[in-house]
């Protein structure tokens, strides 16, 4: 089954002094599917989000979100286009309530301007109307409503990262990016981060760009996986090929690459 191509990396150089850190990279994600990816420390995922968030600029190459330059658009305009991000570090609201971090993330998607909230107009008033509501779905479909006033430095890890995802949610993203999410999970939680992936994916109808270290939920829950190493992409297709590819192969577990085999033999 094709997809229509939603978000489209093309050839994303990044260079940090001397370093480089993104060599060129491309690929495609299709509407509606989850995609992983994935490499070992210092690949260059969390680079890439980061000029998917806008937090960084590329030194080369275009991303396209939509069919539209991501690279044209201020840091503050990307949730408003329908992109969604947690973070592999919690970056919450600890004081405010459950509720109130979820909201946060529901007036990146409200079209009221500054005025006219300071002023408290009728029409705001109906938008945070709708805001609320919508954050209280969330809410209940992150099962969440039964600590939503309790504020969200109190609760265990696990629920705070899932009050994170709430707050990603609540901004209504056509595409969300999950920076680590099983990152500090017990394997009951983990075991559940799979199957609410695919739920949210499937409900909401969300694309999903996945980064996570855990292979094992990669494998469950993406339908297309990109491997990158040292900064640049050296896989991409189903789970079952990544798996079986020999670069993917020798980057997680530091055997040779056939051309270095090669070299070593006729030295």
């Amino acid at each position: 089954m094709n997809h229509q191509v939603l978000l489209s990396v093309q050839g994303v150089g990044v260079r940090f002094g001397g370093i480089v850190a993104l060599d060129a990279v491309s690929f495609d994600v299709g509407a509606g599917i989850v995609c992983g990816l994935i490499g070992p420390n210092g690949a260059g995922k969390t680079t890439l989000f980061n000029c998917l968030s806008r937090l960084y600029q590329p030194a080369s190459g275009d991303i396209l979100f939509e069919g539209q330059s991501l690279l044209k658009r201020p840091v503050h305009a990307i949730a408003g286009l329908g992109i969604g991000r947690t973070f592999q570090n919690l970056a919450m609201f600890r004081s405010l309530s459950v509720r109130s971090n979820v909201m946060v993330g529901a007036h990146s998607a409200s079209h009221a301007g500054f005025l006219s909230s300071a002023l408290r107009l009728p029409g705001v008033r109906a938008e945070e109307a709708r805001l609320a509501a919508d954050a209280d779905r969330v809410l209940d479909l992150l099962d969440l409503t039964g600590v939503a006033d309790r504020p969200a430095g109190d609760l265990p890890f696990g629920i705070q990262k899932r009050v994170e995802l709430g707050r990603a949610l609540a901004s209504k993203p056509k595409l969300l990016l999950l920076d680590e999410p099983a990152a500090g999970l017990n394997h009951e939680e983990l075991d559940g981060l799979a199957s609410l992936i695919k739920s949210l994916r499937d409900q909401l109808k969300l694309t999903v760009l996945l980064v996570e270290h855990h292979m094992s939920l990669v494998m469950a829950v993406s339908d297309h996986i990109v491997a990158l190493n040292f900064g640049r992409k050296i896989a991409e297709g189903t789970p079952a090929a990544i798996q079986a590819h020999p670069e993917v192969i020798a980057a997680y577990l530091g055997a040779p690459r056939k051309h270095e085999a090669v070299n070593a033999q006729t030295a």
